[in-house]
């Protein structure tokens, strides 16, 4: 499971030119099942996503792949957990 920090970065003025293409990435990973739970970072500060499913280097993978991070909108910052215990609304986290 990751935990995908996404804070805006130099570049941070182009983030509406590149809205559509960041949107249309999350959509695409909330629909192949990886991203569980896309959100802002407050106050302003960027966003974050939780991710699960795929091994570190395809996560990386597919966080370069985010118009925000191509163009420096945003800095991504991956932190890998390892779940122990959860609540069983999240058993499909596999711990």
């Amino acid at each position: 499971m990751f935990v995908i920090l996404l804070r805006f970065a130099a570049e941070k003025t182009l983030a509406q030119q590149h809205m559509d293409g960041h949107k249309a990435w999350i959509q695409r990973g909330l629909d192949d099942g990886i991203l569980l739970l896309v959100g802002s970072l407050l106050p302003n500060a960027g966003g974050a996503i939780l991710a699960h499913g795929v091994t570190r280097a395809e996560i990386e993978a597919r966080v370069n792949r985010d118009p925000f991070v191509e163009h420096n909108v945003v800095q991504a910052e991956i932190i890998e957990i390892a779940p122990q215990r959860t609540d069983e609304r999240l058993s499909f986290l596999g711990t």
